[in-house]
């Protein structure tokens, strides 16, 4: 089992930058790939970015490629997700989750989810 709590979110202004924080409960992190997701309003919750569990591999959609970047401590059992140069279209609930399975990490079939962090951008 593992648990999985996001902060890190709020209002910013576009153009501004935010680190959002997903720490994970026991002792088995480092074997988990782990998935950052969003979820606008009215939208179904789609793909952001991935890590292995060494963090040597990872995946970005394209919306988010050179602005986002996807990071991983498994000393602290925290993964990261670094959003630069943020547009009011990035707003939603983002959400992290964890893979016993490396593959196909792009999809929401992930084992385990937070409950999310607000992300709010003003234009």
């Amino acid at each position: 089992q593992v648990q999985l709590v996001e902060s890190g979110g709020g209002l910013v202004q576009a153009g501004d930058s935010l680190r959002l924080s997903c720490a994970a409960s026991g002792r088995t992190f480092s074997s988990y790939a782990m998935g950052w997701f969003r979820q606008a309003p009215g939208k179904e919750r789609e793909f952001v970015a991935a890590i292995s569990w060494s963090g040597g591999i990872t995946y970005y959609a394209d919306f988010v490629k050179e602005r986002f970047t996807i990071s991983r401590d498994n000393a602290k059992n925290t993964v990261y997700l670094r959003m630069n140069r943020l547009k009011p279209e990035d707003t939603a609930v983002y959400y992290c989750a964890a893979k016993r399975s490396s593959v196909r990490l792009t999809t929401t079939q992930y084992d385990y989810w937070g409950q999310g962090t607000q992300v709010t951008v003003s234009s």
